[in-house]
């Protein structure tokens, strides 16, 4: 047995608060079976092919079975994924305007195969529009490539966040490397912060995000604010309590805090953290509404995020937040129309 302090530091815990997983060395697993599901639907279901022939529109994910998901030991993530899929189709022949339906088969996506390897097999029911077949096996096939892609990368950063928890820095030497901001210009920058931290004392960095929406400020602030607004660009069950000492619950219990200042169209402050980062630790969420005309801007600050999450904390807030309220704001201005 070796002396205290001489150990293989792979296995120190007695400096960790939560005493988890140090420096990732330890087999972990996450299930991503019912995340992958709804993506899946996300990404394949209402695809568009357009050709000389006609169109045709990807319908619903009549048949998905298998399961998927992420495993990190040694620091490194690991993923496993196996799906048998079957998709309806529907198009419109251009010339004479006739009406046909099929199906889109995926026997076989699994980590073993490419995205570009993978077959996808066209069917088509009884009767003329073999035209449409041909458009959906060859841009058709494109599409839902390209779709199966997007739901890979997801995977492995959206489905991720937080598994990679921080590892053991010399006691002094968390922060000796001075860094840039990582964004060029002031709408993505992140800026070094000395270890002020609530629970768990590890480094950590500030993260400050500019985004301009297609809305007045109190519009905004209410899709922050109400469950159902909030559930919609979330496209999970959520817990929103949008009031001083209300909890908050997004992505499954991926994102969780508690309100700590609420201005009415004009700011909110919480805790928030990531499921996976070190125990009870929290990071400052500020979120400020600045009317602009017919828009708005949302200032977001965030201070307390572990320096092993800078980057999938602030692609959290890019693409699960601000990414998808644009496109449900889109949304409710085209229901409108």
């Amino acid at each position: 047995m070796a002396k205290w302090g001489q150990g293989d530091p792979r296995w120190i815990v007695e400096e960790r608060a939560d005493a988890t997983n140090v420096n990732n060395w330890h087999w972990t697993e996450r299930d991503a079976t019912s995340w992958s599901k709804r993506k899946l639907k996300e990404v394949l279901e209402g695809l568009v092919v357009e050709g000389e022939a006609g169109r045709c529109e990807i319908g619903d994910l009549k048949h998905v079975e298998g399961e998927a998901s992420c495993n990190s030991r040694k620091g490194k993530l690991i993923f496993f994924y196996e799906w048998n899929l079957r998709l309806s189709w529907k198009g419109t022949v251009k010339e004479s305007g006739e009406k046909h339906k099929g199906s889109v088969e995926i026997p076989n996506l699994s980590e073993e195969n490419e995205v570009d390897d993978t077959e996808i097999n066209v069917s088509k029911k009884k009767g003329e529009g073999d035209v449409l077949k041909d458009l959906m096996r060859t841009e058709g096939t494109t599409k839902v490539r390209e779709a199966l892609r997007d739901y890979l990368k997801a995977l492995k950063t959206e489905f991720t966040l937080g598994m990679i928890l921080p590892t053991k820095a010399p006691v002094g030497q968390e922060l000796a490397t001075e860094r840039k901001p990582s964004g060029n210009t002031v709408q993505d920058s992140v800026t070094p912060q000395s270890p002020d931290m609530v629970g768990v004392k590890i480094p950590t960095v500030r993260i400050h995000m500019r985004e301009v929406f297609n809305s007045p400020a109190d519009e905004l602030y209410s899709i922050f604010t109400k469950k159902e607004l909030v559930q919609k660009f979330s496209k999970c069950p959520a817990v929103i309590e949008a009031e001083k000492g209300g909890k908050l619950q997004m992505f499954e219990g991926c994102v969780s805090g508690e309100y700590t200042e609420v201005v009415p169209s004009q700011r909110i402050v919480l805790k928030w953290r990531c499921r996976s980062w070190p125990d009870e630790h929290y990071a400052t969420v500020a979120l400020n509404f600045q009317d602009l005309a017919a828009q708005s801007e949302l200032e977001l600050e965030c201070k307390g995020v572990p320096v092993s999450h800078e980057e999938s904390t602030r692609q959290c807030w890019k693409k699960q937040y601000f990414e998808e309220i644009h496109i449900l704001l889109q949304q409710s201005k085209d229901n409108m129309e």
